[in-house]
């Protein structure tokens, strides 16, 4: 079967259920006696084994089904969950992730999970504790190595209980004809046939050794089974271009002899387990990291919806081409209305209607939450706390807001480095938030919402904020500003240093943060997709980042106006409301027009006098047209000559010439082939 055409589909699914994985994990950690959230793990991790074991990813499906032999236990009340547990499984998916990621590069999705394995068959027969405590006494206790040492301390002990149960225990030993061409084929036929009939618990050399060829012409097997051995050398000597086969019966005596003293890698990744495990207490292991929403109990899998995947180009060019028509719909509508024939009229009202659910579905067509970004953040903020020893909550909302395809494929790694950033620089110690007077768990929110047309992602923290004096002294001492400029800064500037190429207030260098790549790198990302990123913080209670990402939409609902003689269209997701203001109600406060709105005081902002319009005077006029826009909590008033009204209009760029105008984010083409441009109100109340 040609498994290229199925390989897009495997690394989609394969991603689907590694992601469920992961979220059915940190709320089983949340309430470890919760089988249904145990049940829906298992149908995971049986489904992801089934799916890599059909294309053919052994090391992948032989993980994946160690796993399941824990989460059994677990879900028939065999096995309790634990730290040490939580961990395992933890990395585990880690070497899955990895693996699928391998094979995503074009990889053959292989990779030692010996030693993974090995630590999670110890929890399956109950030694994992054995086990750790000897990896931390071996060096001391470790015996005189024994010339026929083969087996590590795990595997000993699995293949001593297999003894014990009254299970053949074999060392197979394979030998090929030297004539034989294609060797790792042979070896494959030899460990199929032995899989299907028993449990392979170690070969010599490793199975990628034998798969890329790198031995002579024999290796050996440890295989635990119910058939004899003459049965097992009659079978695999049936395979063509065997030379000979050996089964040597291995009793308690015989495995002693073929036991290493040291530990192997096996021991090292299981005493690196249990120390992970060691290094929290069981409390902070079961505190949850908080997600807005939890997901249904039984949501485990996802359910596979009948879909097809789309290249992005052929998408963007059914955009370009949608907004060409759309601008002669508005024409069309245009010259209806001058022409004033019944049937053209209803023939162009119709064809609106259609092109308006049609706009509908190729807009949505690009759109993805914001959620496919968000959901690797809650494991990642758990494992950061844990290697910091801090409590971190992270809260997130707003996960259904929709960006762009492909801003969502670029945003996710500057939100990693400033999540990072908060919980490491951001969010204190325990022992620091208590002689604070502050709760012990730090909380990080983690927040998306439209305004306008932007999309913004809010990173805020309540840690100890961000200290003005430290950053301009690190920013003095490396020359980032003058001594002349230090004195002029504001808060937010002096804050924006951060973002400087080198720049880090770390005092000492790990592996989380202090190398002074991370938030250069952020700004760098984020201004390449037309973003821009804003930092508040206040000394003492926290950080908030503010990340202003373009909706990338070619096609967005506006309000057009008039100003003079040139007419100017502003988004309709920003406005509040329209109003006509008089003369006596604007006041000046600063020399700043400002006008009462709601009980409150919001700015004036005159559009004529910013965008110097020709032939356009609002010094005679008694009262004024007046547009009120949000962005965020913040509220202004545009002052405006005419409102035209509200249409559907298909956002240009201004090219490469144009670039950095203030306040236009874009231009249109209007029905009777004028160009308006597009106000940016998020960068008027700026």
């Amino acid at each position: 079967m040609e498994m290229n055409q199925y390989l897009s589909m495997f690394i989609d699914e394969s991603k689907e259920h590694l992601q469920a994985l992961n979220d059915n994990m940190l709320r089983l950690e949340a309430s470890p006696e919760d089988i249904s959230i145990v049940q829906s793990i298992f149908r995971s991790a049986h489904t992801l084994k089934g799916m890599s074991a059909t294309m053919g990813f052994e090391d992948l499906a032989s993980l994946t089904h160690e796993m399941e032999n824990v989460l059994d236990l677990v879900r028939n009340h065999k096995l309790s969950m634990n730290p040490f547990i939580f961990d395992a499984i933890f990395k585990s998916l880690d070497s899955l992730d990895a693996m699928v990621e391998d094979i995503v590069n074009g990889g053959t999705g292989k990779a030692d999970v010996s030693a993974i394995v090995a630590v999670l068959k110890s929890i399956v027969s109950g030694d994992y504790e054995k086990a750790a405590a000897a990896t931390a006494t071996a060096p001391a206790a470790a015996p005189t190595a024994s010339a026929g040492a083969e087996l590590d301390e795990f595997q000993y002990s699995i293949l001593l209980q297999s003894v014990e149960a009254g299970l053949q225990v074999y060392r197979l030993e394979v030998t090929l004809q030297k004539t034989c061409v294609l060797k790792a084929a042979r070896a494959y036929m030899v460990f199929s046939y032995l899989e299907q009939n028993g449990e392979i618990v170690k070969s010599m050399p490793s199975v990628e050794d034998i798969e890329k060829e790198k031995f002579e012409t024999s290796f050996s097997v440890y295989f635990v089974s119910e058939q004899s051995g003459e049965e097992l050398e009659r079978q695999v000597g049936n395979i063509s271009e065997m030379e000979s086969v050996q089964a040597e019966k291995l009793d308690p005596e015989g495995l002693k002899r073929k036991m290493q003293p040291a530990p192997a890698a096996t021991a090292a990744a299981a005493s690196e387990v249990a120390s992970a495990a060691n290094e929290v207490s069981p409390a902070a292991a079961a505190k949850p990291v908080a997600a807005a929403a939890p997901k249904a109990a039984g949501g485990g899998a996802p359910v596979q919806s009948r879909t097809i995947r789309v290249d992005i180009e052929r998408l963007d060019v059914l955009m370009n081409l949608f907004s060409e028509l759309l601008i002669d719909r508005v024409r069309l509508e245009q010259l209806a209305s001058e022409v004033r024939r019944s049937d053209l009229t209803e023939t162009v009202e119709h064809m609106a209607r259609v092109s308006s659910d049609l706009q509908n579905i190729v807009l949505k067509l690009r759109m993805v939450p914001v959620d496919n970004v968000f959901n690797r953040f809650p494991r990642m903020v758990r494992d950061l706390a844990k290697s910091l020893d801090k409590k971190v909550d992270l809260i997130i909302t707003g996960a259904e807001t929709e960006l762009d395809r492909t801003v969502i494929d670029e945003i996710g790694d500057p939100l990693v480095h400033l999540l990072r950033n908060s919980v490491d620089h951001g969010v204190e110690t325990v022992p620091e938030r208590l002689a604070a007077g502050k709760p012990e768990t730090g909380t990080v929110h983690l927040r998306a919402f439209h305004s306008g047309n932007h999309v913004f992602i809010e990173i805020e923290d309540d840690g100890k904020g961000i200290n003005r004096n430290k950053v301009l002294d690190i920013a003095l001492k490396r020359g980032v500003v003058s001594p002349e400029q230090a004195k002029t800064l504001t808060d937010e500037e002096v804050y924006m240093l951060l973002f400087a190429a080198g720049f880090s207030t770390a005092d000492k260098i790990s592996d989380i943060s202090g190398r002074g790549v991370g938030l250069d790198v952020v700004r760098t990302k984020i201004e390449s997709l037309g973003g821009r990123v804003h930092v508040t913080s206040n000394y003492g209670k926290g950080t908030n980042f503010s990340v202003q990402l373009p909706l990338t939409l070619s096609i967005i609902s506006a309000m057009l106006v008039r100003l003079g003689d040139e007419k100017y269209a502003i988004p309709l997701s920003s406005i509040v409301e329209t109003a006509v203001v008089r003369k006596e109600q604007v006041r000046s406060v600063h020399g700043n027009k400002m006008m009462e709105y709601r009980s409150g005081i919001i700015p004036l902002i005159s559009l004529s006098t910013l965008f110097d319009v020709p032939g356009y005077s609002e010094a005679d006029e008694e009262e004024t047209e007046i547009v009120v826009v949000r962005k965020g909590e913040k509220l202004a008033a545009l002052m405006v000559d005419e409102f035209i009204g509200q249409q559907e209009i298909v956002l240009k760029s201004l090219g490469k010439y144009l670039t950095n105008l203030f306040a236009v984010s874009g231009a249109t083409i209007l029905g009777d082939g004028q160009v308006a441009l597009i106000v940016d109100s998020n960068a008027l109340i700026k």
